[in-house]
C-alpha cells in the first residue's frame, strides 16, 4: 500500500491552485451531480439517503419513489412503510425512511413546503447535516459551497489545496483558498477527481492530469509498464 508524503503546512501559492482547477474545468466546464433528482425536494432526499451509498445504488432506488412522490406532500401521503419498501436496497434505509418522512413534515410545518435556501435552516432537517446541506444549496440553489465528503477530503489532503484533519476544517481551507472564477463548481471538480482518478485504494497516478501540481509519493505507477521499468 502507497503512503502519502508528509502534507505541506502553509498554504500553495495561488496561481498552483488557479492552475489545478483550470486543469479540471478544460476536462469537464460544467461538472454535475450525479444523484438524480427533478427539484430541490427530491435533490435533498437523494443526498440524504446518499450516506454510506452510492450514487448508482440511490438512483436505482429513488427513481420510482419519485415518481410517486416529488413534493414533501406527496412524500408524508405515501407513508414510511412505502418509503422502506422502496429505498430497501440502499444501506441504513429504515432509518433513512423514517428521516425521509420526518424532514417532510418538518418541511411542511416550518417551511411551507419548500426547501430552505440558507445552511442555518437546513441543518436542523432530520437526516441533514453540514455535507447534505452545502450539496443542495450548491445544486439547487447555485451557492459556492464546498461539501467534503471522502473523496474531497482525500483529494485537498494528497495535492494538498487545503490539507485539514477534519472535514470541516478542510472546508473552511476550500472557502478561503478557492479562487473565484473555480467556486461554484470546486467541489464536484475534486468529487470526481477523487472518485474516479485519485481513488483511495490506488490512484491512478499515471493518467492524472495534476501529477506534476500533486505532493502525493511515490507515484502510482501504470499497470501496463512491465514490472521492471516500475520502479
Amino acid at each position: 500500500m502507497t503512503k502519502a508524503s508528509p502534507r505541506k503546512t502553509v498554504d500553495r501559492p495561488q496561481a498552483e491552485i488557479a492552475e489545478i482547477f483550470r486543469r479540471l474545468h478544460a476536462i469537464e466546464p460544467e461538472p454535475k451531480g450525479e444523484l438524480e433528482h427533478t427539484n430541490a425536494f427530491t435533490l435533498l432526499v437523494a443526498v440524504v439517503l446518499s450516506a454510506q451509498a452510492t450514487d448508482a445504488g440511490v438512483n436505482k432506488a429513488t427513481r420510482e419513489l419519485f415518481r410517486l412522490a416529488d413534493t414533501p406532500e406527496k412524500m408524508l401521503a405515501l407513508g414510511e412503510d412505502k418509503v422502506r419498501d422502496l429505498i430497501k436496497t440502499i444501506g441504513l434505509f429504515r432509518n433513512k425512511a423514517k428521516n425521509v418522512i420526518l424532514l417532510s413534515e418538518a418541511l411542511i410545518a416550518r417551511f411551507g413546503g419548500a426547501v430552505p435556501d440558507n445552511l442555518d435552516d437546513l441543518v436542523t432537517l432530520p437526516g441533514v447535516g453540514r455535507k447534505t446541506a452545502n450539496v443542495v444549496l450548491n445544486m439547487a440553489f447555485g451557492k459556492a459551497t464546498f461539501a467534503v465528503d471522502t473523496h474531497v477530503f482525500r483529494v485537498s489532503n494528497l495535492l494538498p489545496i487545503a490539507p485539514g484533519k477534519t472535514p470541516e476544517a478542510v472546508e473552511a481551507g476550500l472557502e478561503r483558498l478557492i479562487p473565484e472564477p473555480y467556486r461554484l463548481h470546486a467541489h464536484h471538480w475534486l468529487i470526481l477527481h477523487g472518485r474516479y482518478l485519485c481513488k483511495a485504494r490506488k490512484p491512478e497516478c499515471w493518467r492524472c492530469p495534476l501529477t506534476d501540481l500533486c505532493a502525493f509519493e511515490p507515484k502510482t505507477p501504470s499497470p501496463n509498464l512491465p514490472a521492471k521499468k516500475r520502479a
